[in-house]
């Protein structure tokens, strides 16, 4: 006689808000470190081929040299890098806290829509 897995249904019906705040800024951490070295690298990608000189002349060359505009002070490492921590600190902040709201709502309406079901099974 062949019995097949056993199965249990379970129904997650409350997240901690703060645990959930704090698996959130964890992760945004993360995904803002890399943000910073990806941002990094291809800053110093562009730099080292020539590209940013290259489009700072383009652009001098359409808008002409008394507009103002200088793209390689511009994009200077310092600046890009400011700019790309300023981005990766209010993602940090907007992800945590979004994640600690989204989980006090679904706390809130679990009881009109029944939560979450998860099915755990055993392998044969």
């Amino acid at each position: 006689m062949s019995v097949g897995p056993r199965r249990a249904r379970l129904y997650v019906s409350r997240f901690d808000p703060w645990s959930v705040t704090k698996a959130a800024f964890i992760l945004s951490l993360a995904i803002g470190i890399v943000l910073v070295i990806a941002v990094t690298a291809v800053w110093f990608i562009l730099d080292r081929t020539g590209v940013i000189e290259s489009l700072s002349g383009t652009i001098t060359d359409v808008v002409g040299s008394t507009s103002g505009l200088d793209l390689i002070t511009s994009l200077g490492f310092w600046q890009v890098i400011g700019a790309t921590l300023i981005v990766a600190s209010v993602e940090i902040v907007l992800i945590s806290a979004l994640a600690g709201l989204f989980t006090i709502l679904y706390n809130l309406t679990v009881g009109i829509t029944g939560g979450v079901e998860v099915v755990l099974s055993e392998d044969a």
